[in-house]
C-alpha cells in the first residue's frame, strides 16, 4: 500500500446561481477518487470551491440587488452545503475572495510579468459574459433572431478597453511539445485531439485584465485593471497548497495537482491556458486534466435558461443519496454525454442495488442467522467453485484502480457487479437451503464463502456508496479500521464464531408512487 501523496481538484464554481445536479456530478467523481485512493493509503488532498469574480458575478448581484460580496456569500454556501447534501469529502473548500487566493493570484501575476510575458495593449473583440471567455470570429455562429453566439451557445458582445495580454502565441510549440512528451495529460482522448488541433491552429495572445467592471483582483501596480477572470480562478488549484510559498510542506507534498476533473466546456481553459501561465511562471503544469461530458435531460445539456435543470437535492430526497451517487456514476460512461431519467434511476436501484447486491446481501445473511445462529460459520475445505467466487472477489480491486486511474468509473463499477452477478450464481447453484439437510458442515461453508464475499464487496464500494458499504460492513461485525484495502485477501478474512447483528435491507426497492396511483 503506497502513502504517496494524491492531489484532485474540481473546477470551482461559479457563484451566479445556486447548483444543480451538473456540479454535484463533477465533484462526486472527484469524491469517489479521493475515497478511492484514501483507502488505498495515500494521503489525499480534496479540493473544491467557488469561483466569485467578474462580470457575470457583478450582474448577477445587481439583478438580485444585494452587495456582490453578500450575494458571493450566499451562493457560496449553497455548495458547501452540497458537499454535505451529496456526502463529500472535501479536505478544502476555497473562494476567490479569500485573502489567501488574492495574495496568490497577484504572486503569480508579478512572476510571469517579471518573466516577461505580459504586456500592456488595447484589446478589442468578441466577449461572452456567460463564459467570462474571448472568443475569434471564426468561432462564432448567428443565432435566427440576429445574435451573435460563442461554441457554447454564450451570446457575445463587443468589447473595447485597454488590456494586459498574456504572450500565449509564443507558447504553441512548448504546450505541442508538453502535450508529446505527456500523453495522458489530458483525457478522454476525444478532447485531447480538440486541445491539440486547436493550439495546432495557432494561438493569440490573450488579453488579461479589464478596466469596464471593478468586481476582481486588482492588477498589482495598476488597480485601474481587474485581473481576467481565468487567471484569477485557475490560481486557485495552487492557492491551496500554499503558493506563493514553494517551501510550504502542502506545496511540496501536492504540487503538482494530480488531476483536475472539469467539464468539457473548459477544458481549453485548463489544458491550453493554465499549463501555458505555470510554464511562464516557471511552476510545473499539472499532471493530468480530465473533462468530462455533459448530464442530458430531454437531450439538452441543462441550464437556466432552458428551464431543465436538475437539482441534486430533488434527486436525494427521492430516490436516497447512495443510490443517486451509484446511478450518476454507473449509468453514462464518465467521459461521455448522456441521458439520465427517472426511468433508468429506478432501473438501477431496483435491478443493480435492490435485486442484485441488497438480494444477495439480505438473503446471505438471512441464512446465516436462521441456519447458524447468527454467528460466521466455520467453513471447511474449499471447492473450486468456492476459491474461484472468493478469487474473483479478490483480484477485483486491480481491475477496478485500472478503470478509475482513468475515471471510467462506469467500468470500474462494472468489475464490482461482475462479482456480485457471479455471487447471485453461486447461491443458486449451489442451494445453502438444501444442504442444511443434506450436508449442514456444506452449507456452512457456502455461507461463510458469500460472507466473506459481501465482506469484500463491501469494501469495494466504500468509495461511491460509503453510507451503504457501512451498514453492510456493520452487519458482519467488521470493525472501522479493517475497512481498507489492505484488508481484502484471506489474511483479513472473516473469523469463524463471531456474532452478527440481525440482518437488515440494506437497499430498499423503489416503488413508483406515479405507478402505483394510475394502475
Amino acid at each position: 500500500m503506497s502513502a504517496s501523496p494524491y492531489y484532485v481538484t474540481t473546477p470551482i464554481y461559479y457563484v451566479n446561481d445556486r447548483p444543480h445536479i451538473g456540479h454535484a456530478y463533477t465533484t462526486l467523481a472527484c469524491d469517489v477518487l479521493a475515497r478511492f485512493k484514501r483507502l488505498e493509503g495515500h494521503e489525499v488532498h480534496f479540493l473544491t470551491g467557488t469561483d466569485e469574480h467578474g462580470q457575470k458575478v457583478e450582474k448577477s448581484a445587481r439583478a438580485a440587488g444585494v452587495e456582490t460580496q453578500n450575494f458571493t456569500d450566499e451562493v457560496s454556501q449553497n455548495f458547501r452545503r452540497l458537499a454535505d447534501d451529496m456526502n463529500y469529502s472535501n479536505d478544502d473548500f476555497i473562494r476567490t475572495t479569500e485573502a489567501r487566493h488574492i495574495h496568490a493570484a497577484q504572486a503569480i501575476w508579478r512572476r510571469i510579468q517579471a518573466n516577461g510575458h505580459i504586456y500592456l495593449g488595447s484589446y478589442s473583440g468578441w466577449y461572452a459574459v456567460r463564459d467570462e471567455a474571448f472568443y475569434a470570429e471564426g468561432e462564432l455562429e448567428e443565432t435566427d433572431d440576429g445574435r451573435k453566439v460563442g461554441p457554447s451557445g454564450a451570446e457575445v458582445e463587443w468589447v473595447e478597453e485597454p488590456s494586459y495580454f498574456f504572450d500565449l502565441s509564443k507558447w504553441q510549440q512548448p504546450l505541442l511539445d508538453f502535450y508529446a512528451a505527456n500523453p495522458d495529460f489530458i483525457g478522454p482522448d476525444t478532447r485531447r485531439n480538440e486541445v491539440i488541433s486547436f493550439v495546432e491552429g495557432g494561438l493569440r495572445d490573450l488579453s488579461i485584465s479589464r478596466t469596464s467592471f471593478t468586481w476582481g483582483i486588482p492588477v498589482p501596480d495598476d488597480s485601474d485593471h481587474i485581473m481576467y477572470v481565468w487567471l484569477d480562478a485557475l490560481t486557485n488549484y495552487i492557492t491551496a497548497v500554499g503558493y506563493p510559498d514553494e517551501n510550504n510542506s502542502d506545496y511540496l507534498k501536492f504540487w503538482p495537482a494530480d488531476l483536475h476533473m472539469v467539464g468539457k466546456d473548459i477544458v481549453r481553459f485548463h489544458a491550453v491556458y493554465w499549463p501555458a501561465f505555470l510554464m511562464a511562471a516557471n511552476l510545473a503544469p499539472p499532471k493530468r486534466v480530465y473533462a468530462h461530458g455533459w448530464l442530458l435531460n430531454k437531450g439538452e445539456k441543462m441550464s437556466k435558461s432552458l428551464g431543465n435543470v436538475v437539482l441534486p437535492e430533488d434527486l436525494i430526497e427521492r430516490y436516497g443519496l447512495d443510490p443517486v451517487r451509484y446511478y450518476l456514476l454507473r449509468e453514462v460512461p464518465f467521459g461521455s454525454d448522456g441521458y439520465i431519467s427517472h426511468e433508468t434511476m429506478v432501473s438501477r436501484i431496483n435491478g443493480d442495488l435492490a435485486n442484485d447486491i441488497g438480494n444477495l446481501a439480505q438473503r446471505s445473511l438471512s441464512m446465516v442467522a436462521k441456519n447458524c445462529d447468527s454467528m460466521v460459520p466455520q467453513p471447511g475445505p474449499f471447492t473450486s467453485d468456492d476459491k474461484a467466487l472468493l478469487s474473483a472477489a479478490v483480484a477485483a480491486l486491480d481491475s477496478i484502480r485500472e478503470e478509475f486511474n482513468r475515471q471510467a468509473f462506469h467500468r470500474g463499477l462494472e468489475v464490482i457487479w461482475r462479482v456480485v452477478s457471479d455471487a447471485n450464481r453461486y447461491v443458486d447453484s449451489q442451494a445453502p437451503w438444501e444442504l442444511r439437510k443434506s450436508d449442514p458442515s456444506r452449507m456452512g461453508t457456502v455461507l461463510y464463502v458469500l460472507a466473506e464475499t459481501i465482506r469484500h464487496l463491501a469494501i469495494l464500494i466504500q468509495p461511491v456508496m460509503p453510507d451503504s458499504a457501512a451498514d453492510m460492513l456493520d452487519q458482519l461485525n467488521v470493525p472501522g479500521e479493517a475497512r481498507s484495502f489492505v484488508n481484502l485477501g484471506p489474511d483479513h478474512a472473516l473469523k469463524a464464531g463471531t456474532t452478527l447483528p440481525k440482518p437488515r435491507p440494506v437497499f430498499p426497492r423503489f416503488v413508483d408512487e406515479e405507478v402505483t396511483d394510475s394502475a
